[in-house]
Formats: C-alpha cells, sequence, structure tokens
C-alpha cells in the first residue's frame, strides 16, 4: 500500500470516527444543509486561530495556548468532517426519531459564530 493511499484511508477513517459522533445539526431544508456543510469544509480551519485565541485569555496563557491549539485542531477536524458529511448527504432528512427532520446541533453553525 502506498503511503497516499495510507493517508487517505487515515484521514477517511478520522473524518468517519468524527462524523459518527456529531450530534445532529438544524437546516430550514436540505440546500441550507448543504450550504452549511460546504462552508464548514472551506472555513473550518477558522477553528484553529479562533481557539488560540481564546486560549491566550485564559488565567494561565502558556496552558491556555496549549489548550487552545489542541481544542482547535480537534474543531477543525470535526467541523471539516461534518461539514463533509452535510455536503454529501445534503438531500437525506435524519431520522423521524428526532422532533423534526433537521435538529440542533449543540455548537455554532459556522465558525464565526
Amino acid at each position: 500500500m502506498t503511503v497516499a493511499r495510507r493517508f487517505i484511508l487515515i484521514m477517511l477513517a478520522a473524518a468517519g470516527c468524527c462524523a459518527a459522533g456529531a450530534p445532529c445539526v438544524w437546516a430550514q431544508d436540505p440546500i441550507h444543509k448543504m450550504g452549511r456543510g460546504v462552508v464548514n469544509v472551506l472555513t473550518g480551519w477558522i477553528e484553529l486561530p479562533k481557539q488560540l485565541h481564546l486560549g491566550s485569555q485564559e488565567d494561565n496563557p502558556v496552558v491556555g495556548v496549549g489548550m487552545g491549539l489542541a481544542k482547535g485542531l480537534g474543531l477543525t477536524v470535526l467541523r471539516a468532517g461534518v461539514g463533509a458529511y452535510e455536503a454529501a448527504t445534503f438531500p437525506i432528512p435524519y431520522p423521524r426519531q428526532f422532533a423534526s427532520p433537521y435538529e440542533q446541533m449543540e455548537m455554532p453553525d459556522y465558525a464565526w459564530e
């Protein structure tokens, strides 16, 4: 197996794990779901500098920046993974066991919120 193929498989597995653990999100319709997914794939990287900035404002900036880096990396991967999942599955509503076909997610819809 080539290095590139192994890297792609690892990234797909990581995205799948993130998407599997991700909470449902809210959308008015499938088009909004697709748009939010594409935007989150393209702008998910904003979580990294955002979390670094928020971490630097903690009582202990050194620890805050370290935690901000870890949290930023995790949220970047999570947001990009959920975005890819939403963009790929936009015509499919979430299961009917939820109150509405498109539920609210616990984090903001977009990285800049």
